[in-house]
């Protein structure tokens, strides 16, 4: 997407209004123990963001921001993936954006409509992959591969909290635009922290 003025101030107030919403529903503090094992002060459960019908069009106004035009479909890794696509693919429809969504499976079914990927993905896709919070970026790129190998083309992913601020970097040797909706240093932590 070309960014001009208006919409780069569009996109920052949309921005602004995400980030309150995640801080007042999103940010838990306390003692915690993440899912690599580190503790931390603080932890994210963006899903009370993107299950919730006013946090959906909040995503959606950021994440559509981004989007580029040529983009066909919007998915990712189930389950941090899915509210987010999902709301994000309504929305986009309401505004004549037609984006197809889907879920990766995170493992193969072999019954009935077999493989990864369910929903409405189709070979040639122009795809954003996007997931609810990433720190590592291990299930962003677990739902990249499986997409490629569907035989789509991811062109950009997003997420709503970019929590451990590595990912940019893999997405750039991916050959992959990155755009994060916010990033941990937007909502007063560090990277990693």
């Amino acid at each position: 997407m070309v960014m001009t003025t208006s919409t780069a101030d569009a996109l920052a107030v949309a921005r602004a209004a995400l980030r309150d919403h995640v801080l007042a529903h999103s940010v838990k503090t306390g003692d915690f123990t993440l899912k690599s094992g580190a503790k931390s002060t603080w932890f994210l459960d963006t899903k009370q963001t993107a299950c919730r019908s006013e946090g959906v069009l909040l995503m959606a106004d950021v994440a559509l921001a981004l989007i580029p035009a040529d983009a066909t479909a919007i998915g990712g890794l189930t389950m941090g993936a899915d509210p987010v696509a999902y709301g994000i693919a309504a929305v986009a429809a309401t505004r004549g954006f037609a984006l197809r969504s889907f879920s990766v499976r995170k493992e193969a079914k072999d019954h009935g409509v077999t493989g990864r990927v369910a929903g409405a993905l189709q070979p040639g896709d122009k795809v954003v992959i996007t997931e609810d919070t990433v720190t590592r970026g291990t299930s962003i790129f677990e739902a990249v591969d499986a997409v490629r190998a569907f035989g789509a083309e991811p062109v950009l992913i997003t997420v709503i909290v970019d929590r451990g601020g590595t990912v940019a970097a893999m997405a750039s040797a991916a050959g992959i635009a990155y755009a994060p909706m916010l990033t941990a240093p937007d909502l007063g932590y560090a990277f990693g922290s």
